[in-house]
């Protein structure tokens, strides 16, 4: 093994990474702007990859050996650090997430304008949506931690692992880790709701009963904050929604109805020159006529519902993708990937990014109303 753990982290953190793999056979290897590089030119061996799965797991390593896989956080060099150990063809790999050292403000994160508002809300539920890494947990963070410093509550995170580390100020608040502090995330939740919470954090709707307990908590009064792995406001309801069976369905979109303020739908991409990242995000604020949607279960016109919703804050992510090629801090083809219809962002990005924003299903006089659906996203804070 010739580099430790912290050597490796405080390298790849030096060189702007995210990400440490290990694996055997080849190099330790960690992501910057989104893509591998090699850390060290020496390919590990199978004890190297035991000994750093010793290191990262203490104690647990006995339950990783028993499941074949275990997530576990810690500081490491001064920096908080996610971490997936798993087996594969007879030896382990890591998945190191290297967390920054502090909790960044909502106003460095280049999100829309709406996101400001969500530390202000008394109840209801908001969904912070996107792949793996696309930045869910520090905007969540940083919401968090602005309630921290302006309310006087109780806040209490269900995660797994905990990621970020809070600092009481206004606010008392309690991280239950999953697999530590509770079983599941659904057992953690049912005893959250007789722990006198305000404000509740659940790192991930995993199951039906987490999501039924969870607008069963919104419902009696309290602000829940949640994610879920879809790239889309739409197909979060749908995603909530289809957990569920066919004789259920209609209940939960009901109380997702009366539940659900807003979803927040976001992704990481590579600043325009190549380094660097900056996040582009779909935010639908939820208007009557989306609840009545939801109720009816007519996800489909849902679109043109956030469309029409552009005074409330809310803005797609195409137009969302198309301010930030005006404002240059992404290219049209990386654009285009991350659409959700490419056809658009082809037709409309002209010479210098100017653009008309789609039109609405509204009536010809407002056609306008997305041009001011929120500031340039992409703040400084996303630079891996």
């Amino acid at each position: 093994m010739n580099m430790s753990l912290e050597d490796l982290v405080v390298k790849a953190r030096e060189f702007g990474g995210s990400d440490i793999h290990l694996a055997c056979g080849v190099p330790p290897k960690f992501r910057r702007d989104g893509k591998l590089e090699n850390l060290d030119e020496m390919p590990l061996t199978h004890n190297d990859c035991e000994a750093y799965a010793k290191e990262m797991a203490g104690k647990m390593y006995v339950q990783m050996e028993d499941i074949g896989e275990l997530d576990l956080a810690q500081t490491i060099a001064g920096s908080r650090v996610r971490m997936n150990l798993f087996r594969q063809q007879g030896s382990v790999s890591a998945s190191l997430r290297i967390l920054s050292d502090h909790i960044p403000e909502i106003s460095q994160l280049g999100l829309p304008p709406l996101v400001s508002q969500f530390p202000t809300w008394q109840k209801g539920i908001i969904l912070v949506t996107g792949e793996t890494g696309s930045g869910k947990s520090t905007t969540l963070a940083a919401i968090l931690n602005q309630i921290n410093h302006t309310r006087k509550e109780h806040i209490i995170t269900l995660e797994d692992p905990v990621e970020y580390i809070y600092k009481p100020d206004m606010c008392l608040i309690n991280q239950r880790e999953v697999g530590k502090d509770t079983r599941t995330y659904a057992d953690g939740l049912r005893a959250i709701l007789r722990e006198d919470p305000d404000i509740i954090l659940i790192g991930e709707m995993r199951d039906g009963e987490t999501i039924e307990t969870a607008l069963t908590a919104a419902e009696t009064g309290h602000l829940v904050f949640a994610t879920l792995h879809t790239n889309s406001a739409v197909d979060s309801v749908d995603r909530i929604v289809g957990t569920f069976s066919a004789e259920r369905q209609p209940q939960i979109r009901m109380q997702l109805s009366t539940t659900l303020k807003a979803v927040l739908a976001q992704q990481l991409l590579v600043r325009k020159g190549g380094r660097g990242r900056c996040a582009a995000c779909e935010a639908m604020y939820v208007t009557p006529a989306i609840r009545n949607l939801i109720r009816e279960g007519k996800t489909p016109q849902m679109q043109s519902a956030l469309l029409s919703s552009a005074s409330q804050g809310s803005i797609t992510m195409d137009n969302c993708l198309m301010n930030m090629i005006r404002s240059g801090l992404i290219d049209v083809e990386t654009a285009i990937d991350a659409a959700a219809d490419p056809d658009y962002i082809r037709q409309n990005a002209g010479a210098g990014g100017g653009f008309a924003p789609r039109p609405q299903s509204a009536p010809a006089g407002n056609a306008g109303a997305a041009a001011p659906q929120g500031r340039p996203q992409g703040g400084g804070f996303f630079k891996r």
